[in-house]
């Protein structure tokens, strides 16, 4: 199933109710999320980075308003955040930089992880918290509807027929346009869409980082949901940059991929992608961004900037085509296992 809207096709009207206005985009291939979901574009930005993370300053919030504008400019207009992302910082961000552009923008929106002095504490998924977390997200977006509404994760404990449910019956008020999910099995994802459709799957995917490949990825496929993959550079592995031994202050240092041998191992790997990336004429960055990319038309790579300066590298990233020679060469290089380690926090 092709989910790849070309430039020049009509719109067609989908049972999101999206305004018609988010699919008149620039230069910007679109995808559309699910078998009957919303029409955006194929390249996402993802906010995180604009928010103070893991106890980090927070960027300069001119330039992280300009980033958002230039990328509506740009034709991008996938928004992607979180409600705790800087306890609600991100979405006031996001809310002051959509001010008057509101038809220009979609809005995804991650809920459900709790978060105490930068520290995470686990999830809240009942349905009277996500009756609380959504009020709170409208009001610091500024907006009367989210286009997109999903948990981070699911942690089982409680029935995905309850949160699911919950938000379908926040379509039915009017609150949220479309359902999303994000870090779940292909078991969840499957129960979850029986239960209301499910537009997007948002999970972690890049060259480092491939295991849903087995099941995941068929199953979303499967049932027509779209891919928001994020992490497309494997928190900076992949962009040809990273040293080993990381500085002491790094947040990087808490996960086992970037430890001691794991590192030294895996940066190996990279300089197979730092070589074809100079071959190329391109950036590593970019390599690892068009890999996702070429996955499948259902697949959308989330990236996170906070700076002007790295959309044109980001957007030249999705015409980038490679030859059969070099995808085998990545998909030799980086098969399933072969980074070692992880970026989950052992709890």
């Amino acid at each position: 199933m092709s989910f790849v809207v070309k430039l020049n096709e009509p719109y067609k009207q989908v049972s999101c109710a999206i305004n018609t206005d988010l699919c008149i985009m620039k230069n910007i291939t679109k995808i559309q999320l699910g078998q009957n979901g919303p029409v955006v574009s194929k390249l996402g930005l993802g906010c995180m980075r604009m928010s103070s993370i893991w106890g980090g300053p927070t960027p300069d919030e001119t330039e992280s308003i300009a980033t958002i504008h230039e990328a509506l400019d740009n034709g991008i207009n996938f928004l992607n955040t979180g409600d705790f992302y800087g306890a609600g910082h991100n979405e006031m961000l996001i809310g002051k930089a959509i001010k008057g552009r509101r038809d220009d923008a979609f809005i995804s929106v991650k809920f459900g992880a709790i978060f105490h002095n930068g520290q995470w504490l686990g999830m809240d998924l009942r349905p009277v918290a996500i009756k609380n977390f959504v009020n709170y997200s409208l009001t610091r977006l500024g907006i009367e509807t989210i286009d997109l509404y999903q948990p981070s994760r699911m942690d089982n404990s409680v029935p995905i027929e309850d949160i699911i449910g919950t938000v379908a019956d926040l379509i039915k008020e009017g609150k949220v346009r479309c359902i999303g999910v994000s870090e779940i099995t292909a078991d969840q994802l499957r129960k979850a869409n029986s239960i209301h459709p499910i537009s997007a799957l948002e999970i972690g995917y890049s060259l480092a980082e491939r295991g849903i490949e087995s099941d995941l990825l068929p199953v979303a496929k499967e049932l027509g949901i779209g891919v928001v993959a994020f992490a497309n550079t494997a928190e900076g592995l992949l962009t040809g940059e990273m040293k080993a031994p990381l500085t002491e202050n790094d947040y990087r240092n808490h996960f086992s991929r970037f430890q001691g041998e794991n590192l030294i191992h895996n940066l190996e790997k990279v300089e197979v992608l730092k070589q074809l990336a100079a071959d190329k004429g391109y950036t590593p960055t970019q390599l690892a961004i068009a890999w996702v990319n070429a996955q499948g038309d259902h697949i959308m790579p989330l990236v996170s900037m906070s700076r002007r300066s790295r959309l044109p590298e980001n957007i030249a990233a999705m015409d980038i085509v490679f030859t059969p020679e070099e995808m085998n060469a990545l998909n030799t290089t980086f098969a399933t296992g072969a980074i070692q380690g992880g970026t989950y926090l052992q709890r």
